[in-house]
């Protein structure tokens, strides 16, 4: 039987790994037009290393990271709602006084520093994770298998709706032909190539300053949080199901024995790896055209992402050593994951965009990673020394205090003791 205080560490080293591995895939949104997110042919190379570093974090890392730190997500949300009943305190103004704050700082940090914030999503679906928070095991794996065959549904929906686009294109009808045309440049937007004049624009809008930044955020992003919900909401809530089932399991926090977890490794590395390397190859064969991307990353992939991300979890748990090095830095780096998810993005920004350094644009899809490591070097270094001096990390400390109506105590470091506690 895991302690408490391995528990928590098996915890913050998972969330650790995930809050990095994140920037693996959200550099290419702070550092490229939209459309190279989805599309390496729409921007920083699709040839050569370029492409072997596409490959590499299609298969192993995109979607997998986001996946885990749901996970996590949902897992710290059953962990903070237990605590709150143990201690007598309601479950209910504790988890959504903290899914109301967590909401003004994704929405603050969507609106203000960058689009791409999962926080205003994470907040609004753990505003619906309460209601599951009674149900046993098998039920929150059976609710997340509904979802996410909801969530395929609606993905395979996009692809619909790009054939009936380009059949529109035919129509006599000369207001149909243009909404056709419409659309299709939205979904080029999101899955293909944009023209070179729309990249152009981008690259400039993004290496102007911080109001002309903004402004075009609004115009894009204003409605994101909404339309976030709409698109990947049932999947995110799967995956906060299976985090709690996770955590209710003892999966999440090293209870289980080494070969359960060794099995579940093989089974999530060996499906998942040969279908995504699959997948992969279908899209280079079809010079990554639309159809094969929304096909390959949005539709065929979602059952199988779930195993890949069980297999990163058990593969993590096997490896962390309590008291060791590398594992009291990344769990550091987990237990501020707020506050170090939020920093990512303020030097991402400062970095590539024009208020900055102007780097918007300049990198290819390889040499972003020297930002990424550089990034999660800075992680690693400060976390613990703070955690050492602190209880919390600051942006930590500062929804706790809002959420809780009042300052919480700051002094004291906690990494020592928790170690120590965890290898006793």
């Amino acid at each position: 039987m895991a302690t408490t205080s391995e528990r928590i560490l098996t915890l913050d080293t998972v969330r650790g790994v995930a809050v990095m591995g994140i920037l693996l895939l959200n550099i290419i949104a702070f550092a490229m037009p939209e459309a190279a997110y989805m599309n390496p042919r729409a921007y920083g190379g699709s040839q050569g290393f370029d492409l072997g570093v596409w490959l590499g974090n299609f298969i192993l890392f995109d979607g997998k990271m986001r996946g885990l730190f749901s996970f996590l997500f949902g897992a710290s949300t059953l962990l903070v709602i237990e605590g709150a009943t143990a201690k007598g305190d309601s479950a209910a103004r504790t988890h959504y006084a903290r899914m109301v704050w967590l909401l003004v700082f994704g929405l603050l940090h969507c609106w203000l520093i960058w689009w791409g914030d999962i926080l205003n999503h994470y907040a609004l679906i753990g505003m619906i994770l309460f209601l599951f928070r009674n149900a046993p095991v098998k039920r929150l794996v059976g609710l997340g298998i509904v979802f996410l065959v909801i969530h395929q549904l609606m993905a395979a929906g996009a692809l619909v709706g790009l054939e009936f686009s380009r059949a529109g294109l035919a129509s006599t009808d000369a207001q149909a032909a243009r909404q056709a045309r419409e659309a299709i440049e939205g979904f080029k937007l999101g899955f293909g190539v944009p023209s070179d004049a729309v990249i152009a624009d981008l690259v400039a809008t993004y290496r102007g300053s911080w109001l002309e930044i903004a402004r075009h955020r609004f115009e894009t992003a204003a409605w994101s949080p909404l339309t976030g919900l709409l698109m990947f909401g049932f999947e995110t809530l799967a995956y906060m199901l299976f985090g709690m089932a996770g955590f209710r399991s003892g999966m999440l926090t090293g209870a289980w024995e080494r070969r359960r977890y060794v099995r579940w490794v093989a089974i999530g590395f060996g499906v998942g790896i040969p279908v995504y390397a699959v997948l992969a190859a279908m899209m280079i064969a079809s010079d990554f055209s639309m159809s094969s991307t929304i096909l390959g990353v949005l539709v065929v992939a979602v059952p199988v992402r779930p195993l890949l991300i069980m297999g990163w979890a058990g593969l993590i748990i096997l490896l962390m050593r309590p008291g060791g090095a590398l594992t009291t830095r990344i769990a550091a780096a987990g237990r501020m994951a707020f506050t170090n998810y939020l920093a990512t993005s303020l030097i991402c920004t400062t970095i590539f965009y024009g208020y900055g350094l102007g780097w918007y644009g300049e990198l290819s899809r390889a040499e972003v990673y020297l930002v990424v490591f550089a990034v999660w070097a800075l992680m690693l270094i400060w976390s613990k020394p703070w955690l050492e001096r602190f209880a919390y990390g600051p942006l930590e400390w500062l929804w706790r205090s809002l959420a809780r109506g009042k300052p919480q105590p700051m002094a004291g470091g906690v990494i020592n003791r928790q170690v120590a506690n965890a290898t006793q």
